[in-house]
């Protein structure tokens, strides 16, 4: 006859027995109820308020049932510090002398039962079953609660950075768009000295002329190229405690570039004012034109109606007076526990006369997905990742508007002196 062999279950997580604190200064009804509770939770015992609370600082303590009256710390007493060990901790309260008072005052530091001695077996262990299980559901929910946040915090920082690599996505084709620009006069130059020169053995003065002019343009945007990929290569490097090794007025270059055909330009004014002596960012180069772009998009889109965006830049050589900064209806600064405020620092401003941010809106606009433009003007993470780029780079953004004027956000970042590159 075959015998069946038994299926192989997968190991189940076994539960961890509950911890049940049995706290009275009568050795008798400790004994009893230490007998009655072994086999079901793990026991503690103490004769006192003191040794109660030592028990609950060292160990995980699900249920304590404790005495009212003890010698020495009462059970009212007892019961308020283990609350403050572990509010969570689910206390029954036992006493042969029921008044009002003392049931209002267990009540009021939140015991979740009361017994009255002599006990009732099936009472009591009604009591510490009831309340074991309200721990364990409550831990449960705890747990969950921080497994789903957790799953959130992950599905959120994904679509950010989703959403990062979009927009860096968009300035590298505008890299690429850059350097095509070089390369076709560079291609023109040589077929039109192709066409020249031909099959020639000999060549005139005018000739000779003639090359000479198209290789100085061809070698000066050989030079731009080779700027253009040195630059942003130490992009992608993303060593940010390295020297900075960009000067902002070639960034400012390259978001204007950015800017010029980007779709929500539309019908509103811009310009970038360069900076009156250059200066160099201790940011990624491609993290600022990033949170630029953000910004002036964010400008454009404040409103419908055709109006100015700005940007323009300083350079401060002292450290900023922060508190001058007050956050109100009309500003707000962001990062000042982390702001490496050492000079020199640069300060850029994208300024827009739109018609300002609302009050009640102000302290919302830096949250992941809040946006007040419709679903198909973006997604709401604009002004969170402008947030994040800016404090990675220990620097600090300010927001200022008014109704009906506009608004100003000014980035501020740890800068050093400009060092021009040499070939």
């Amino acid at each position: 006859m075959d015998i069946a062999t038994p299926a192989v279950d997968e190991p189940v997580r076994t539960r961890r027995k509950g911890t049940l604190l049995i706290v009275d200064d009568e050795d008798g009804p400790r004994q009893s109820l230490q007998v009655v509770f072994k086999e079901d939770y793990e026991l503690l015992l103490a004769g006192d308020g003191p040794t109660a609370i030592e028990l609950a600082q060292n160990n995980r303590v699900d249920v304590a049932l404790l005495d009212i009256r003890m010698k020495g710390m009462s059970g009212i007493e007892v019961l308020e510090r283990l609350k403050y060990v572990d509010p969570k901790i689910e206390v029954i309260m036992m006493t042969a002398f029921e008044t009002t008072e003392t049931m209002r005052q267990a009540l009021r530091l939140r015991a979740c039962d009361y017994i009255n001695k002599p006990f009732d077996l099936t009472t009591m262990r009604s009591a510490v079953a009831g309340a074991m299980q309200r721990r364990t559901l409550e831990s449960e929910i705890h747990t969950d609660a921080e497994k789903l946040q957790e799953l959130l915090s992950e599905l959120e920082d994904q679509k950010i950075e989703e959403q990062m690599s979009k927009t860096r996505g968009d300035i590298y084709a505008s890299i690429i768009h850059d350097l095509n620009g070089p390369l076709t006069v560079i291609s023109g130059f040589v077929q039109l000295m192709n066409q020249r020169i031909g099959n020639s053995t000999r060549l005139e003065v005018e000739d000779l002329q003639f090359i000479k002019e198209r290789l100085t343009t061809i070698t000066r945007q050989v030079t731009n190229c080779i700027q253009i990929t040195r630059r942003y290569l130490s992009f992608l490097r993303r060593q940010n405690d390295e020297a900075p090794k960009v000067g902002v007025n070639e960034l400012l270059t390259d978001l204007s570039h950015l800017i010029r055909v980007h779709p929500s330009l539309q019908e509103n004014q811009f310009s970038i004012q360069p900076l009156p002596q250059n200066i160099m960012v201790r940011m990624n180069g491609t993290d600022l034109i990033q949170a630029l772009l953000n910004l002036t998009v964010n400008a454009f889109q404040c409103s419908s109606e055709p109006h100015s965006v700005t940007i323009e830049g300083r350079v401060f050589g002292e450290a900023l007076d922060l508190t001058l900064f007050k956050d109100g209806p009309q500003d707000r600064l962001l990062n000042m526990e982390s702001f490496l405020n050492a000079p020199p620092l640069l300060a850029l401003c994208v300024r827009d006369t739109g018609p300002g941010i609302p009050s009640e809106v102000l302290p919302k606009i830096f949250q992941p997905y809040f946006t007040t433009k419709g679903s198909k003007q973006g997604t709401g993470l604009g002004l969170n990742i402008v947030h994040r780029l800016i404090k990675e780079a220990s620097g600090a953004l300010h927001v200022h508007t008014e109704q009906g004027k506009g608004s100003i956000f000014t980035v501020y970042l740890p800068a050093a002196p400009f060092a021009a590159r040499t070939a």
